[in-house]
This record gives structure tokens, C-alpha cells and sequence, in this order.
């Protein structure tokens, strides 16, 4: 093993890999891009032209026998994850695996068992925990706050938000040739979008108010909009709200507001393609003051990267979402999905199946 560089080998050449996790590879500190895997003939050569990769792999079998590959990175559709995470620990690989982790909590529950009997890591890319200012907030809830009273989160997509992307991304390249999930999982709206949008924001309640332990939910659908408002209890015994809505008629709103015990959080985070690190004022009585972060370095998909390098390369804790925290998301949101048809509270730990 390169003790200075991790070597790693990218699965599926779409978009999630062409606007973050090739260039992430190859900018990180600790990490290098070796091998690009993917069936489509005319994207994976475009790719390797771009970014030359030392192999190229139609067949992900193929990549995982190459003894160069470090580790990989799964960069394809939700219903793929699971299979081959798995498929990539049976070969010894270590795995980095696009959110959410999976799409039932038996698939994840699966893959959670599967890292306890391998020696190999597994970290899911829930970037927003490397947001400098999420990151900040974090550090000043444990070290400074005290007891959790509040939390509230929300994470609203904005109708305008492609023309914002569009404008700071390249052009995305497409095949004919990539592989699909069976059905149209993007057509079931309800499901896509809590895995896509809501998966994020469970995930920042989670890093920042601790365990979630029971959710009750709400959900509207007019005029092609959807909304989610979910109360959470805590294990530590604080509540909180949720709030979900796709698409707002308005800019990109996300942010968080958290009390406690000796002082409270206030959030702003932007459109994630900005790479802008979150405004984030935390207030303390210790010196009855704000602090607030620079976060000039928020280039979370490198940065989340490099973490989990580290843990690979020189056996740093890790810094980013294990196969627990993938699978509690999950779990989350199965539990929300649960409660909306029922309209009761519903405890985490009694629920199964899919969102």
C-alpha cells in the first residue's frame, strides 16, 4: 500500500462522478485516481481522456481483481449500492459508497453485518458533515452547549436550483449504454425524493442532535410540490423538527437552528455546488459571545475523500458516515414514510422494509 496516496478505482462514469468524485481523486492530498470502471464504451473512454485514470475497466469484476485498487468508490444508482458495496468487501476492497446507503434496512442491515467480519472500511459520502461550518457547529453542540433543548433543520429545494447548477457545472455527459435500475425508481417522487433531499437533512439532525430514536410525519402534495414536516424525539432526550419540501418558489434554503444548555447554533447552508462552507454563529455563555468560522477551504467532496483516506492510509478515526450512520438514515426515513401513512409516532427500532 501507498503510504502517501490511496488508489482508489471510481465505479460509473455519470454525473455524481463527473462533477465530484474524478476531480476529488485526483486534488486530494492523500489520494489518486487509478482506474475508472464503467459499461458504457463511449462515456468511460470520454472520462479517461479527461482524466487519465492509469486503467480503464468495462467490467467491475475486473477492476476489484486489479491489485493496484485500493479502494472504490460507488458512484451509480441507489439500488445498486448495497450489492456492490458487498461485492467490493468479498474482494478485499475498501468502499466508499454515494448516499443514501442503500434503499431498505434489510439490504443495509446486510452490508452492516458484512463489515463487522472484514478488515476493510466503508464510508458513505453524506459531505455535508466535512461543511466547515456544519463541522464547527458539531465540535461547539459537544464541547460548549451543554444538554440539547432544540433542534430544527431544513433542507428546501428550490425550483430554480438547475438553472443555478447548470450555470456552475460542465455539461454532464451521458451514454445510451449506462447501466439503469429496473423500473423508473425516479418516478415514484415521494420515494425519490427522501432519498435524495431527505437523506441529508436526517442525516445532519443526526450529526448534530445525536441518535433520533422516533418521528412523527406530515406530508402535502400541491401543484407538483411535496412537503415533509417531521417532529423527531432524541435519545438525549431533546426533540426537534424536520422540515422537507421540494421544490420552494424561492432560493435554496437549508440551515438549522439548535438550543441549549449554555448556548445555540444558527445555520445557513447553500446550494452544495457553491463549495461554500455553511454561515454558522454559534453563541456561548461561557463569554456571552458569537463565534463564527471562515470555513475558506469547503470543498466537501475532496475534503470527505481525504478523510477517508486517512482512515484507510494511517488508521485515523473516522471522520465521515459508517455503515451505522447509513443504515440509522435509512432507518429514519423508513420510520418518517411509516408515520405519514399512519399518522402516529413511530420508534426507529420497530420499523422494516423500504422507504
Amino acid at each position: 500500500m501507498n503510504e502517501d496516496q490511496l488508489s482508489i478505482g471510481v465505479l460509473g462514469c455519470g454525473p455524481i462522478a463527473q462533477f465530484a468524485h474524478f476531480e476529488s481523486c485526483i486534488k486530494g492530498r492523500n489520494t489518486r485516481l487509478h482506474a475508472i470502471c464503467d459499461r458504457a464504451d463511449d462515456l468511460r473512454k470520454r472520462m479517461a481522456a479527461v482524466h487519465q485514470p492509469q486503467k480503464t475497466y468495462a467490467d467491475f469484476a475486473e477492476m476489484l481483481a486489479d491489485p493496484e485498487v485500493e479502494a472504490v468508490i460507488i458512484a451509480c444508482a441507489d439500488q445498486f449500492h448495497v450489492p456492490l458495496s458487498l461485492q467490493a468487501l468479498a474482494a478485499g476492497k475498501h468502499v466508499f459508497v454515494e448516499k443514501p446507503l442503500g434503499t431498505s434496512i434489510e439490504e443495509c442491515e446486510q452490508l452492516r453485518l458484512a463489515i463487522t467480519e472484514s478488515s476493510c472500511t466503508l464510508q458513505v459520502g453524506h459531505m455535508k458533515r466535512f461543511d466547515p461550518g456544519i463541522a464547527f457547529a458539531r465540535q461547539f453542540i459537544q464541547e460548549e452547549m451543554g444538554q440539547l433543548l432544540a433542534l430544527k433543520a431544513w433542507y428546501c429545494d428550490s425550483t430554480y436550483r438547475y438553472t443555478m447548477t447548470d450555470n456552475l457545472q460542465p455539461l454532464p455527459l451521458h451514454s445510451t449504454d449506462a447501466q439503469k435500475p429496473l423500473g423508473d425508481p425516479k418516478g415514484d417522487k415521494r420515494q425519490y425524493f427522501m432519498l435524495t433531499h431527505g437523506s441529508h437533512l436526517v442525516d445532519i439532525a443526526r450529526f448534530l442532535g445525536g441518535a433520533i430514536t422516533a418521528v412523527r410525519g406530515r406530508r402535502n402534495e400541491l401543484f407538483g410540490a411535496y412537503s415533509w414536516f417531521v417532529e423527531v424525539e432524541f435519545a438525549n432526550g431533546g426533540q426537534g423538527h424536520l422540515d422537507l419540501t421540494v421544490a420552494v418558489r424561492m432560493d435554496y434554503h437549508e440551515g438549522f437552528q439548535i438550543y441549549g444548555e449554555h448556548g445555540s447554533v444558527v445555520g445557513k447552508t447553500y446550494l452544495p455546488w457553491f463549495l461554500k462552507s455553511s454561515d454558522v454563529e454559534c453563541f456561548s455563555t461561557k463569554d456571552d459571545q458569537y463565534h463564527r468560522p471562515l470555513g475558506a477551504d469547503a470543498h466537501f467532496y475532496r475534503l470527505q475523500l481525504e478523510g477517508f483516506a486517512d482512515t484507510v492510509l494511517n488508521g485515523l478515526p473516522q471522520a465521515g458516515a459508517d455503515v451505522e450512520d447509513g443504515t440509522e438514515a435509512i432507518r429514519c426515513m423508513v420510520a418518517i414514510a411509516r408515520s405519514v401513512e399512519s399518522g402516529d409516532w413511530v420508534r426507529l427500532d420497530e420499523v422494516a422494509g423500504s422507504v
